[in-house]
């Protein structure tokens, strides 16, 4: 097994990690933030990390495999789920914004099935794809860390330092949600003929 395909594997290992923090009962702070929380977005941004490391090994270094193929679009798509249920979890996110990407995730992925068995067909990833993968992260990673919940900024509430985080986690979160529906109607789009097609 080559190194691209072990970090890849790696980062799968990361996210029980990820999951199992929360009950190990840490209850320390630093400057405000849990450690827990911190912990969890460490974890999270390693594994992000390794997500473009092992693309960029398997490139460079001619590594690219089938096995890599099939396994790293799924330990991102885990990453990325598990990371905005726990957030769901902890309150600091609504259930509608996972839901959407999940479902955007299952489209992707059952196009993706068919380009195959179609011969092989890829559907490149669009301008959406591409701004729902930056954003996410950074809402992600700013998530874990925002102690106040998703819109609380527009409440009134919250003032300097909590009230930018906090808007910049709410815009951040909306603006991926608004990039993984148009990334998943390119993908009908671009897929139409895939369902015309007679191979």
């Amino acid at each position: 097994m080559n190194l691209a395909n072990k970090l890849t594997i790696f980062r799968i290992i990361l996210v029980p990690i990820m999951v199992i923090i929360p009950f190990i009962g840490l209850e320390s702070e630093f400057y405000g933030i849990p450690i827990t929380y911190l912990l969890i977005d460490i974890i999270f941004i390693v594994a992000s990390i390794t997500d473009k490391l092992d693309g960029y090994i398997a490139r460079s270094k001619n590594q690219v495999t089938t096995f890599g193929k099939f396994l790293d679009p799924i330990a991102d798509k885990i990453l990325v789920l598990t990371a905005l249920i726990m957030l769901v979890e902890m309150q600091k996110i609504p259930a509608w914004i996972p839901i959407i990407v999940m479902a955007r995730e299952f489209l992707v992925s059952g196009y993706r099935l068919i380009a195959v068995q179609k011969g092989g067909k890829v559907i490149s990833a669009s301008k959406w794809g591409k701004i729902k993968t930056v954003t996410q992260m950074i809402a992600i990673i700013l998530a874990f860390v925002d102690m106040e919940a998703f819109g609380t900024c527009f409440k009134g509430i919250l003032e300097g330092s909590d009230f930018i985080l906090n808007l910049v986690v709410t815009i951040m979160m909306i603006v991926q949600t608004i990039a993984t529906i148009f990334s998943g109607i390119d993908y009908i789009k671009n897929g139409k003929k895939l369902f015309q097609e007679n191979t």
